[in-house]
């Protein structure tokens, strides 16, 4: 019996009998589930190893790899951009980098680059993995390369790519990289355990992953899916190393607690602001959370509904029951949520990951316990 920690009022005892049972199951090694009204935690639920040994308690300061869940937090951190008039959701990406313009890609604004629409979800031809650890390279290739689908037909997923062109984007509008911008303007003020470039110090609050038993189904197989997730290059090698957590990687190496995503995702849940400090604007989250395109994704095999980065509710992706609600997954099943009809934010971490790319169904067996506490 794994003995669950944290904060557990009486009204929410399904959901920590839920959070439980997946330990007594075998369906979680350690894990954290935290969420938040108002911006204020109202459950937060710890339980399980932060080490694979089974040796090392899964704590409130312990920090988890959350890989994707991470682009929730660069789609704030780009809104927060939007919100400052330095750029429009509409404004084409090549005013801001011109070199972004070659091949055809001039049109293409923040809000289709964000959604996924800009056709660069991985390398045509395939590059070395170690490119990951060189931006400027990264960028240099993605700016040269056409679109691997003719603009406007869809959204394809961008698993890691979409991190680095954000990224550069903010760098030549605000002067320092989106994770240094995130520590210095939102964390270290709100007093939030998340990370984007994690320092040495940190490195061994870092819970060990258990990788996913199999490779995830993408469906049926083509160039555009073999560039995002199959080919040699791309993905970075050494997950989990050093270098890896040092590395400045807006759409995949973000570390947080629970607890710090949930009260992050609070300003979308919200008004715009935490603890009475504005983040960005109720316009500016309109314009974040408006819908960019809906349909069969080229990468994921399903059909989404992409905001500015984040995730719209479809009924079947695991942001529960509420229609406005957004967020995003991460590989292996960490989740970080926001309803603003309920201003409900939620967030789920944990160091088994499973195969699945949307909709883990451990945490969205905790998010049907937690609306119906309510």
């Amino acid at each position: 019996m794994v003995e669950i920690t944290g904060s557990s009022p009486s009204e929410f005892a399904v959901v920590r009998d839920r959070f439980a049972a997946q330990f007594d199951q075998g369906e979680a090694l350690g894990a954290r589930f935290t969420a938040c009204v108002d911006g204020q935690v109202v459950l937060d639920l710890i339980g399980g190893s932060a080490d694979l040994a089974g040796t090392t308690p899964f704590g409130p300061d312990t920090l988890t790899p959350v890989f994707s869940t991470t682009k929730a937090v660069m789609a704030l951190m780009m809104a927060r951009l939007v919100d400052q008039g330095l750029i429009t959701y509409d404004t084409p990406v090549a005013e801001i980098w011109p070199a972004f313009a070659q091949a055809g890609k001039e049109p293409v604004t923040l809000a289709q680059m964000m959604s996924h629409q800009a056709g660069l979800p991985g390398f045509l031809p395939p590059a070395e993995p170690e490119i990951w650890f060189d931006p400027p390279a990264v960028c240099e290739r993605l700016a040269a390369q056409a679109p691997l689908w003719p603009l406007g037909t869809g959204s394809g997923y961008h698993p890691i790519t979409i991190g680095y062109l954000a990224g550069e984007v903010f760098r030549r509008l605000d002067g320092r990289t989106l994770g240094v911008a995130l520590r210095e303007d939102i964390c270290v003020p709100l007093g939030l355990d998340l990370w984007i470039g994690l320092p040495d110090s940190e490195h061994g609050r870092v819970a060990q992953m258990r990788k996913p038993p199999a490779a995830p189904d993408l469906g049926q197989i083509d160039d555009i899916k073999r560039a995002a997730f199959l080919d040699r290059g791309s993905a970075p090698g050494g997950r989990g190393s050093g270098d890896w957590r040092r590395m400045e990687i807006p759409s995949a190496n973000g570390h947080a607690t629970a607890a710090a995503l949930a009260r992050l995702m609070a300003v979308i849940a919200g008004d715009g602001s935490l603890d009475g400090r504005a983040v960005v604007s109720r316009e500016t989250l309109t314009a974040l959370t408006r819908e960019q395109v809906r349909g069969p994704d080229k990468v994921l095999p399903f059909d989404l509904i992409w905001a500015a980065g984040l995730m719209k509710n479809t009924g079947s992706n695991g942001l529960g029951p509420g229609h406005q609600a957004v967020g995003h997954y991460g590989w292996g099943g960490s989740m970080a949520m926001a309803d603003p009809e309920r201003r409900l934010s939620v967030a789920y971490v944990m160091n088994k990951q499973s195969v699945h790319l949307v909709a883990d169904p451990r945490p969205v067996a905790l998010i049907e316990a937690l609306y119906a506490s309510f």
